[in-house]
Order: structure tokens, then C-alpha cells, then sequence
């Protein structure tokens, strides 16, 4: 994950990214989200949700998700909202809401799931994914999104 340059990082379409992720270690995925990337990488991930939202799958879906990503540098996790109502997606890096689901990982984990290269539910089944809340929502995120596949 070191081959692309954090400046044009948001020159990287979802497919691109999606096949990177797949090619890329998983401990060299993890030494980059360990480090001074990860903010970047994670803010390009959550800016390009409310592009890959499919509102004519979320039918009357409103939601509030969290989405915690743990294994910063300082031991701590980093805490994304997505609210999926009215037939749109907003992200907050703040959250602002009480969460109807919260979904919590590793950054490697995460970025295999938003790339399409890991399946959501095996995740859950191993503990690498926790989720908490609504699960049968937990199990329908990845329709209301437009997942590249690498």
C-alpha cells in the first residue's frame, strides 16, 4: 500500500483501490494504517460513500451507522457516522447520533470489507467484525453500496 502517493491519493478510483487493497499484505496494510496515512486513507474511504450509495436499494432505510476502526497509533479507534435517511447518505467523521447499528474492526479488516475483498458475514462469524445493534441492517450494508470488486 505504499506504491501510491498520499498527495494523489484521491486520484485512485475504487477499482484501483479495491485491487490494491486485494495486492497488498495484510501486515504491510496494517503497518500504513498505523501510521500518518491512515487519516487520509480513511477520510478518501468515508468521502466516497455517499457517491457509492445506492438509494434505489435503501428503499425507506433510516439509519445511523458507526463505524469504529480500532488500531490507531495511540491504542485508540477512530469513529465514522453514516446516516443513511431520505434516500441519501451523509458522513459525519464526528458522530453526532445515536447509532441503530455500530460495526467495529481493524483497519484491515475494514478496508478489505469496503473493497469488496472480504465477506462481511464470515468476518462476524470469526469476530474480526463486531457489530452491535440491528443485525439483519448489519447484513444489508453492502447492498446499499456500490462495492468495487478488485
Amino acid at each position: 500500500m505504499t506504491d501510491f502517493d498520499p498527495a494523489s491519493f484521491s486520484n485512485v478510483g475504487p477499482k484501483e483501490f479495491a485491487q490494491l487493497v486485494k495486492s497488498t499484505p495484510d501486515d504491510k496494510i496494517a503497518q500504513v494504517m498505523a501510521g500518518d496515512l491512515r487519516g487520509k486513507i480513511l477520510g478518501e474511504v468515508f468521502g466516497r460513500m455517499p457517491s457509492l450509495f445506492r438509494a434505489d436499494r435503501a428503499g425507506s432505510t433510516n439509519a445511523v451507522i458507526h463505524w469504529v476502526i480500532t488500531g490507531r497509533q495511540d491504542g485508540g479507534s477512530d469513529t465514522y457516522e453514516v446516516v443513511i435517511a431520505d434516500g441519501k447518505c451523509d458522513v459525519n467523521e464526528t458522530p453526532q447520533h445515536d447509532p441503530k447499528l455500530s460495526l467495529t474492526m481493524g483497519p484491515v479488516e475494514f478496508l478489505k470489507i469496503v473493497s469488496g475483498g472480504a465477506n462481511p458475514v464470515m468476518m462476524f462469524m470469526t469476530g474480526k467484525l463486531k457489530a452491535k445493534g440491528d443485525l439483519g441492517l448489519a447484513a444489508n450494508i453492502a447492498n446499499l453500496f456500490d462495492i468495487p470488486k478488485a
